[in-house]
């Protein structure tokens, strides 16, 4: 049971995010202060710090909660599950994780999205964590199956799945559909990504 001060700190957490992703909409991310954010959640500029580093951090809350969940999911395979069973598995995980966590509005994560895509600083920030979790992510698929998958192919399968899924998103994020209706798209995308690789067993 997660106890007051904790309750306390997550209200605080989500209350900078939703108000950096609001300045954000109406101010700009570059126009857009610390301090200005910090008053808008209606905590002190220290206060902001003890939660992210930067803008760039308010953005990207939740990249390594997501990144070690799939990293564990890929650790704990089952023995008899397969390289494309596994995968469709870390991608059902991340979905649910999604559906409960609902962190964000689907009206915020759209705008979270948007921002990634048009701010030059969150491009770069979004390029290198796109990088950076692929190559983990492909770490541990290849640790899940040491005799059956090289890095390289390990890689290939990371690199395909999550380009599909990602793409298929954004595709779906300017049209009126519901979190659950893009997700289902998401989930078609994995499944096309999925059937080119089940050469890999």
């Amino acid at each position: 049971m997660v106890g007051l001060r904790e309750r306390k700190k997550q209200r605080t957490r989500q209350a900078l995010i939703e108000a950096a992703l609001r300045l954000f909409e109406e101010k700009g991310f570059e126009e857009t202060t610390l301090a200005e954010i910090a008053a808008r959640a209606e905590v002190s500029t220290r206060t902001f710090f003890s939660y992210f580093v930067s803008k760039e951090d308010v953005v990207f809350y939740d990249s390594q909660s997501r990144l070690d969940l799939a990293v564990a999911a890929l650790a704990a395979r089952k023995p008899d599950e397969s390289v494309t069973d596994l995968l469709l598995r870390i991608i059902d995980v991340s979905f649910d994780h999604v559906l409960v966590a609902q962190d964000l509005t689907f009206e915020d994560a759209a705008l979270r999205a948007r921002l990634v895509l048009t701010e030059p600083a969150l491009q770069a920030r979004a390029l290198h964590l796109l990088f950076d979790s692929q190559l983990k992510l492909a770490r541990a698929l290849h640790e899940a199956f040491p005799e059956r998958l090289t890095l390289v192919e390990s890689a290939a399968a990371v690199g395909a799945l999550i380009g599909a899924v990602k793409v298929a998103v954004i595709a779906n994020l300017e049209q009126d559909h519901s979190l659950e209706e893009i997700i289902d798209t998401a989930r078609r995308a994995a499944d096309v990504a999925l059937a080119g690789l089940r050469s890999l067993g």
